[in-house]
């Protein structure tokens, strides 16, 4: 059989599987599996099985996943991202949707330590999420805001995606990092204008905040969360 027919056939079981709700990984693994098989052997594809996933885990550059995973948990147990928060908080909770706000920004900071989205935003809704359905929120804004706020995780550096996309590509790591400074700041600057605008055309979505010292007590809360870190660490 001619490779381009298997490769017409093998395409055509790939959608089969993935209409079969088959996980795509596994799908897209079992099509190449029994493919290549057909076109070069047994031999080449257990090659291909036993040396692939190891090349794949072995770059030394992956080392820096698992290590941003930890400083992440540091900051989490440490309460380094309820500090985060009530600092930024401090500073514009009294504006109108200034809850969400502080989310959004806190969402910016936490991603700058442990460069994941999924932590920030699991991290995050655990910290704001209550606070602001206390305080009469909507809860769709309140969701959206740690949505929003989330995927800055992997915009703002140090990123885990840039720099897997970095190693894959081998493309600088600092020259990525620089470039996704600006589009990080200005998704922060826009979300917080977004909420802002939608709190003013409808009040009722987020009220306002007591007014607190801002400069005394964001330094206050961030001060308290960088010694709790220490002394836990």
């Amino acid at each position: 059989m001619a490779p381009e027919i298997i490769g017409i056939i093998g395409f055509a079981s790939l959608l089969v599987l993935i209409a079969l709700r088959v996980p795509v990984a596994v799908a897209m693994g079992i099509v190449g599996v029994v493919g290549g098989y057909i076109v070069n052997g047994p031999e080449s594809v257990s090659f291909i099985l036993g040396a692939t996933p190891f090349e794949t885990v072995f770059p030394y550059g992956l080392s820096v996943v698992p290590l941003f995973v930890l400083m992440g948990a540091f900051a989490t147990h440490a309460g380094l991202s309820g500090s985060l928060y009530k600092a930024i908080y401090a500073c514009i909770g009294h504006f109108r949707g200034g809850l969400a706000i502080a989310t959004v920004g806190a969402c910016g900071a936490f991603g700058a330590i442990c460069g994941s989205s999924l932590a920030t935003a699991a991290t995050m809704t655990k910290v704001s999420m209550p606070e602001m359905k206390s305080r009469g929120y909507d809860e769709g804004l309140a969701s959206a805001a740690v949505a929003a706020g989330g995927t800055l995780g992997v915009l703002i550096p140090p990123s885990i995606i840039i720099i897997i996309y970095a190693i894959l590509t081998e493309a600088s790591i600092g020259k990525l990092f620089a470039a996704a400074l600006v589009p990080g700041g200005l998704a922060v600057v826009l979300y917080m204008l977004a909420i802002s605008l939608r709190t003013r055309l409808n009040p009722a979505l987020g009220p306002r905040g007591e007014r607190r010292t801002g400069a005394s007590a964001a330094l206050h809360y961030s001060a308290s969360g960088i010694s709790r870190c220490c002394s836990r660490w």
